[in-house]
């Protein structure tokens, strides 16, 4: 009874926002400093105590860790698709970044080592001659990648949940628009066979997709597909001099700029409805602040299973999970290595996968980056920074005791440096520190259901016409961030955080 009283009267006297953002990922941070540019008062509530979500770093013995990865787009010149560029530029802050030449450096089964160079030319080049017979295929998948790119990079992305942007961008852009219309249905798989036929290149258009959607070509829209393929050739693959973390940074100090506020240790327990509208979230610790739109920057599960009453699931929800799946977390190693380990000229990000059939299962797909050969501040002189990942379930990592949970991170750590070891010989004895995250690392810091890296198909999907928009059924309450369209990535949750910005600026009359 006291608690309901409590809870009465705070609810009644609760600080009032036009708009209150849960989490600080980067798709939540572009949505709010986009409102507060536009004069919206904006409250951002972080259960962390920096933002960024897995854009976000940490600090041990002399070296500063990215919590995810490092390979960054969106941070282009030109054209409408710079979109972290753009958003940082919105609130008059910005990243100074580093141009890295190569996207990847793939290490595949039956010795398939080769690059994918910043230069267009020079990537396909690499390519045709491991794959001569698929020269013709090989040029013109990659430049249908190039068509729906140039569509995408012809027109400001923005909300298209809103009719009077959709009319003015077509009347603008009439043959980027249809242009468009037609990928949407399609995946990168579809587009891939009609053009190659050799198994094997097919099966690096599956990793090439894999390696940023966790999911082969086959279930990998074509539209983002065509901006991946595409961007790191025009806007290019950038690491912000600092580190990943910067991002979410200098996002804060231009949302601070602009008169929005953000709280951290604001753990979000529940989102508040009233006939059936969001109204406003209250806090762990009780505290209850009301907002005319409440956005959800966790995930969908998250949301509508934890925030909100699960029984209470809009049916609209519950066809959207039978259509995706969460994607499995990462078994991750922040690893400080002695500089000399590195032998010259490697390259800042590295694949390694041994077996074409092991590529989607647990420890197959090695991910590394090593962003000081980039940046080298991030680490004291003499050192390099490796941040090594795994796909991983959470279900692997469960019902054990803590001693048992630290041998099994021992082990799973010696397996992959074994790996690495092909590599970068004596990586082993070269080792300053080392520290093993897990699936359930991931779900603790990051707040995200089973540490999933995001939603993926649970079936063949028509492209990305299954993908929720940002508003929902919960008349008040939109989503952000890589449950929405169009999906993972940084660049990706920038778009899904213009687009939801641009949504409630219009119900909003802002």
């Amino acid at each position: 009874m006291n608690n309901q009283l409590f809870y009465t009267q705070t609810s009644s006297t609760a600080p009032e926002f036009d708009v209150i953002v849960i989490g600080s990922g980067i798709g939540g941070l572009v949505t709010a400093t986009q409102l507060a540019a536009k004069g919206a008062s904006v409250l951002v509530l972080e259960r962390y105590i920096i933002p960024g979500g897995s854009a976000g770093y940490f600090d041990r013995n002399g070296y500063r860790f990215d919590v995810g990865a490092s390979m960054i787009f969106g941070f282009g010149t030109q054209g409408t698709t710079n979109l972290l560029t753009r958003a940082l530029a919105a609130v008059n802050v910005s990243v100074e970044t580093i141009a890295d030449p190569v996207q990847i450096h793939y290490h595949l089964p039956d010795g398939l080592d080769l690059k994918v160079h910043r230069n267009y030319e020079k990537f396909l080049q690499e390519l045709t001659e491991h794959f001569p017979q698929e020269r013709e295929g090989i040029r013109r998948f990659y430049d249908e990648c190039w068509k729906v790119f140039n569509c995408l990079n012809a027109m400001d992305l923005l909300s298209l949940e809103e009719p009077g942007y959709l009319t003015r961008v077509f009347f603008q852009h009439p043959l980027a628009c249809l242009g468009l219309v037609k990928y949407l249905p399609l995946n990168a798989g579809d587009i891939a066979r009609r053009y190659i036929s050799d198994p094997i290149l097919l099966k690096f258009i599956d990793i090439e997709c894999y390696c940023w959607s966790v999911v082969p070509a086959d279930m990998t829209p074509m539209i983002n597909a065509g901006m991946v393929f595409s961007d790191r050739h025009y806007g290019g693959i950038n690491y912000p001099k600092g580190g990943v973390g910067q991002i979410a940074q200098k996002l804060v100090e231009g949302l601070e700029k602009a008169g929005g506020e953000i709280q951290y240790k604001a753990r979000v327990s529940k989102i508040l409805t009233e006939n059936g509208q969001a109204v406003g979230v209250q806090l762990a610790t009780g505290q209850v602040y009301r907002a005319k739109r409440i956005v959800s920057n966790a995930t969908r599960w998250d949301t509508f299973e934890k925030l909100l009453p699960p029984e209470q699931m809009p049916r609209v929800e519950k066809k959207w999970q039978q259509r995706y799946q969460k994607s499995p977390s990462f078994l991750s190693l922040h690893l400080g290595v002695e500089a000399d380990v590195l032998p010259w000229g490697t390259e800042c990000h590295h694949i390694i996968l041994s077996d074409w059939e092991q590529m989607e299962e647990p420890e197959g797909t090695i991910f590394v980056s090593i962003p000081t050969l980039l940046d080298p501040n991030l680490a004291p002189e003499g050192y390099h920074i490796m941040h090594v990942f795994t796909p991983n379930w959470i279900d692997d990592w469960q019902g054990m005791s803590a001693k048992d949970y630290e041998e099994k991170k021992q082990e799973a750590a010696e397996r992959i440096i074994k790996r690495l070891e092909q590599f970068f010989p004596g990586l082993d004895t070269k080792l300053d520190y080392m520290e093993v995250g897990t699936p359930r690392t991931h779900r603790r810091f990051l707040g995200r259901d089973d540490g999933s890296y995001g939603p993926i198909p649970s079936r063949k999907l028509r492209g990305l016409l299954g993908m929720p928009f940002n508003r929902t059924s919960i008349p008040g309450l939109y989503c952000v961030g890589d449950s929405t369209f169009p999906g993972q990535g940084l660049n990706a949750v920038a778009f899904s955080g213009f687009a939801c910005s641009h949504r409630i600026a219009v119900d909003l009359g802002l």
